[in-house]
C-alpha cells in the first residue's frame, strides 16, 4: 500500500545537519571534522485538519504495512503530487527534498472532530 495520496494542510521541515564533530583543546582551539557528505536527521511533520474517518484509516494501514518506525519508504505517485503540490520555493533550497526516504518517526496522531471527521498529525524522519 502506497502512502495515502491525501494533501496536507499544513508541512514543516528541518533539514537536518551534516555529521560534524567538534573538539575543544584546553587553549581554546577548535578543531571540526566532516564524517560524511550527506545530511541527516532530516524531519517532516504533516498535518491533514478535517478529512474523513476513511481516510484517516488509511494512514494508519500505511503506518502498520511500514511495520510502524521499522521500514522505510517513498512518496510516489498521486501521494507525491498531493504532498508537494503548492510547496515549490523561489530557491532550491526551499524546495522539498528528492532522494530521500522517509521512516515514520512515531505513531499518526489522530484526532477525532466529530464524527466521521479527523485531523491526523505525522511525523516523519528523512533517511539518505
Amino acid at each position: 500500500m502506497p502512502y495515502p495520496a491525501v494533501r496536507p494542510t499544513g508541512r514543516s521541515f528541518d533539514p537536518g545537519n551534516w555529521p560534524v564533530r567538534t573538539y575543544n583543546a584546553q587553549d581554546g582551539a577548535e578543531v571540526r571534522l566532516l564524517y560524511g557528505s550527506k545530511r541527516y536527521n532530516l524531519k517532516l511533520s504533516l498535518t491533514y485538519a478535517n478529512i474523513t474517518d476513511l481516510k484517516a484509516s488509511e494512514f494508519l494501514a500505511h503506518y502498520e504495512e511500514t511495520i510502524g518506525t521499522f521500514k522505510t519508504f517513498t512518496f510516489t505517485g498521486d501521494a507525491k503530487v498531493a504532498l508537494f503540490d503548492g510547496w515549490r520555493g523561489a530557491s532550491s533550497a526551499l524546495d522539498p527534498p528528492t532522494g530521500v526516504n522517509w521512516r515514520y518517526e512515531q505513531q499518526p496522531q489522530v484526532d477525532s472532530v466529530r464524527p466521521g471527521i479527523s485531523t491526523v498529525t505525522v511525523s516523519l524522519i528523512g533517511v539518505i
